[in-house]
């Protein structure tokens, strides 16, 4: 059996940056935790009628449990966290438009002389037994059932130079990615900063589609289950993501271009570390044989995902096979 720590918050003790708080755990490598995660609106948001202008503090939205001092890790070293479940803890979850929020619509930093968009909250069924999330429109005519498909939306460490960002902002040390590839059975790689890491996670979603395009996916509270560990003496640039299929590198950046080539950059160089292959040879590769995701267009920074069949490796391992040593340790930790 592999050690499981729980972790259960109250309102006060949860955080809305990065970096910048004392942790509230020191957890050693090979150790399960399970977190309790509220959603990005603290649970303030239940009905259609609670307006987050009205019922948030908005300095105060995207809460995230923890951090969680790593012991060991040293900045040099790279954390690995594999999700081993997202639990919803509510058989509801919600989502919003903002009127100058999301990809559609004039913001602070793309500003235009519309009429704002109107502010409206939708509340989804969340169906755990039947795993769907349903839809339903503002006069309520239309239902669809999607799938539910739980993810997290916010996971990093303390970013590097002491600098605390606030847990909206997705970055090079990770934090509010908002990337579908971020689920159960997946492992995050994040850059360690300082020592003990520091990792905090939250914004918890029942699901999201590529670039959540309002800005607002649908919104849960959840307990999430991880192993974490560390790949000592390896430093990277920024977040990883490994599948039991794919490698994937992550780009957080304005203009969106810049994400995709900070993303792409990273999975080309990582490629070629791990296959021996010339740059260039990866890069043809990766052109031809590469996917990319949109994690999200809508927060400071915007986030894309690089991503490459393993198979396309040669049989490459990353990190000395840890992605399949913890996926191992999976049931043990449930």
């Amino acid at each position: 059996m592999v050690e499981t720590i729980e972790y259960q918050p109250n309102r006060s003790e949860l955080g809305h940056t990065i970096g910048g708080r004392t942790p509230v755990l020191r957890i050693h490598p090979g150790t399960g935790l399970r977190v309790a995660c509220e959603d990005c609106f603290g649970g303030r948001v239940r009905t259609t009628d609670d307006l987050p202008s009205q019922v948030c503090d908005p300095h105060r939205l995207n809460p995230v449990s923890g951090p969680f001092h790593i012991v060991g890790a040293e900045p040099g070293d790279t954390l690995a966290v594999h999700i081993v479940a997202i639990e919803p803890t509510r058989d509801w979850g919600v989502s919003a438009t903002y009127p100058a929020f999301g990809a559609l619509t004039g913001t602070h930093q793309t500003p235009n002389l519309q009429t704002p968009l109107e502010e409206r909250v939708w509340v989804y069924e969340v169906d755990r037994d039947g795993e769907t999330v349903r839809f339903q429109d503002t006069n309520g005519r239309y239902r669809v059932d999607l799938p539910l498909e739980p993810m997290i939306g916010t996971i990093g460490v303390a970013p590097s130079g002491g600098e605390v960002r606030t847990s909206v902002v997705p970055d090079a040390h990770g934090g509010n990615l908002d990337s579908p590839q971020v689920r159960a059975c997946t492992t995050v790689y994040l850059p360690v900063n300082t020592d003990g890491a520091l990792l905090a996670l939250g914004d918890v979603h029942a699901r999201q589609g590529d670039g959540e395009l309002c800005g607002v996916a649908v919104e849960i509270a959840a307990h999430v289950t991880v192993v974490v560990d560390l790949v000592k003496g390896v430093a990277i640039p920024g977040p990883r993501l490994e599948t039991d299929t794919h490698l994937m590198s992550v780009g957080c950046a304005r203009p969106l271009e810049d994400a995709y080539r900070i993303s792409q950059h990273d999975l080309v160089r990582w490629a070629a570390e791990l296959t021996g292959l010339d740059t260039l040879d990866v890069y043809q590769l990766v052109s031809q044989a590469g996917t990319a995701h949109v994690g999200n267009v809508c927060d400071p920074n915007y986030t894309m995902i690089a991503a490459i069949d393993k198979t396309h490796l040669a049989g490459a391992v990353a990190f000395g096979g840890i992605h399949q040593r913890l996926r191992g340790l999976a049931d043990a930790v449930r």
